[in-house]
C-alpha cells in the first residue's frame, strides 16, 4: 500500500533521494547535533519565546535533537525532543497532490499552508499561507517558516528558520541527523509499532 506521502507526491515522489523515500515509506527515528541561533536586538526577545512555545532550547549553541515521524490516518505526525526534555507534535493533512497541492500543519487556532519543492533529492517546505481560527494572515504581519531536510554524506540535514517583517531572523536550528535504530516508541492507535521520525 501507498503511503500518505506516496500518494501525495505520486510520480513526483521518485525525484526525492532515495533515503527520504525510505524514511517516509517506513517512518523512522533520526537523532543528531543541531545548533540553535536567534536573531538580533528585539528579535532575540520573540525568538526565545517562540522557542520556548516550540519545545526549542531557549539558548544558542549546539543541543540534541530526537525526530520522529510516521503516517497514520491520512496525516503525516512529526514529533521533536531536545534534550531528551518535553516533545513537540506536528500532524500534517495532505491537500491535493504535488506539485500544486500543500500539506496543513495546525497548531491549535492557527494553521500553516505549506508546498513542497524538491531541489536536488531534498524535501523544501514552502510556506504560502497562514491561517488564525480559520481567516488568512496577511504574510506582512506574521513570522514566515523556511525549512528543509536533505541528505548530505548519508546523513539527514534538517534546517529550520522563522523570520518576520521588519525583525528578520527569530528562530533558526539546523545538522544532521542519523537514523537511530535501537529506539522504539509506541504510536498512538499503534500498540507496540515501531517508531517512525524535522521541521
Amino acid at each position: 500500500m501507498e503511503t500518505v506521502v506516496e500518494e501525495w507526491f505520486g510520480e513526483g515522489f521518485r525525484e526525492l533521494h532515495p533515503l527520504l523515500q525510505g524514511l517516509h515509506r517506513s517512518g523512522g527515528v533520526l537523532s543528531g547535533q543541531v545548533h540553535v541561533s536567534f536573531g538580533a536586538g528585539l528579535a532575540v526577545l520573540v525568538g526565545k519565546r517562540l522557542a520556548s512555545r516550540l519545545g526549542v532550547p531557549v539558548t544558542s549553541g549546539a543541543h540534541h535533537l530526537q525526530v520522529s515521524i510516521h503516517g497514520q490516518a491520512g496525516c503525516l505526525h512529526w514529533a521533536r525532543r531536545f534534550n531528551g526534555l518535553s516533545e513537540f507534535v506536528s500532524e500534517f493533512k495532505p491537500v491535493g497532490h504535488h506539485p500544486t497541492g500543500h500539506w496543513v500543519e495546525k497548531s491549535g487556532s492557527l494553521s500553516l499552508e505549506l508546498g513542497v519543492k524538491v531541489l536536488a533529492g531534498g524535501w523544501h517546505w514552502e510556506h504560502r499561507k497562514t491561517r488564525l481560527f480559520g481567516i488568512p494572515v496577511p504574510k506582512a504581519l506574521f513570522p514566515t517558516t523556511f525549512a528543509s531536510k536533505s541528505i548530505e554524506s548519508e546523513l539527514y540535514r534538517f534546517s529550520v528558520e522563522v523570520r518576520a517583517p521588519a525583525l528578520g531572523k527569530l528562530l533558526a536550528y539546523s545538522g544532521t541527523l542519523a537514523p537511530n535504530l535501537s529506539i522504539e516508541r509506541t504510536s498512538p492507535g499503534k500498540p507496540g509499532a515501531a517508531s517512525h521520525v524535522k521541521r
